[in-house]
């Protein structure tokens, strides 16, 4: 009677153990006292200038700079992790990774799946074509083939264009793993277009001759920027968003800011 009462008793402490541990899973947070803390980013290393590899082959941009800065507020560690953009959200919610951050547009579809950061930096989703293209309009595109990177906002921005999509060639974009594909596919001549987010396309264009292309007058919206998390995350959530909220005031997001996005 007395062994059943101690596996009794030894079974409700391991209980009470596990559903203390699930619950602290559920609702993650940083401990700033712990210096051997980590979040890790995942990122798509092709989208200069937010995250990319520069010409040593390290992992650069502007998003980069910025979870170092909030990694710093936090106390805690970033390892940076590329992944498949398509699959950000799978890799996210299975816990390879605990942040997609990487000009990562908030939309109402992906709010479904993942708890947003305030928002960060604004951008918008514009058309690029070559220079001498006969093409200054989006209805000049009817018929045409367009490129864009798979599971990307640009992506649900054509679509909410009404008809736009639907008036390409054989009625839909061509997809392409990265932008940088999507853009070697209008240079070669094979896509008429390229729907793509503002700050990647004005930083590859200037990188590889501003001259050499044309932006559209009409764009497919405006968007901002946020850092994904899991919705049980809720504590991480309150306190990335306090980090931006101090390198905003403190004046260390506008040094980043600058950095990348600076004509001086």
């Amino acid at each position: 009677m007395k062994s059943l009462n101690k596996k009794y008793i030894l079974s409700m402490i391991l209980s009470v153990v596990v559903l203390s541990f699930l619950i602290a899973c559920g609702n993650a947070s940083i401990d700033s006292s712990n210096n051997e803390e980590k979040l890790i980013m995942g990122l798509d290393d092709t989208f200069a200038p937010m995250g990319f590899r520069n010409a040593k082959g390290e992992l650069d941009g502007f998003d980069i700079d910025l979870s170092r800065a909030v990694a710093k507020k936090l106390g805690v560690n970033i390892e940076l992790q590329p992944i498949e953009w398509s699959m950000k959200e799978a890799e996210l919610n299975t816990g390879n990774i605990d942040l997609i951050w990487n000009g990562y547009s908030i939309d109402e579809v992906r709010k479904t799946k993942v708890a947003f950061s305030t928002p960060y930096l604004a951008n918008r989703q514009i058309v690029v074509t070559l220079a001498d293209a006969n093409i200054d309009v989006l209805d000049d595109l009817k018929g045409l083939v367009v490129a864009v990177q798979a599971e990307s906002s640009a992506i649900g921005a054509a679509y909410s264009k009404e008809g736009f999509v639907e008036s390409l060639k054989n009625g839909k974009m061509i997809e392409f793993g990265t932008n940088n594909e999507a853009f070697n596919d209008l240079e070669a001549g094979r896509s008429d277009a390229v729907v793509v987010d503002e700050v990647l396309a004005r930083y590859y264009m200037k990188q590889n001759g501003e001259e050499k292309y044309k932006i559209l007058e009409e764009d497919l919206g405006d968007e901002e920027f946020g850092i994904g998390m899991r919705k049980e995350d809720t504590q991480l959530v309150k306190d990335i968003n306090r980090a931006l909220k101090e390198l905003r005031e403190d004046g260390t997001y506008d040094e980043i800011y600058d950095k990348w996005f600076s004509d001086k």
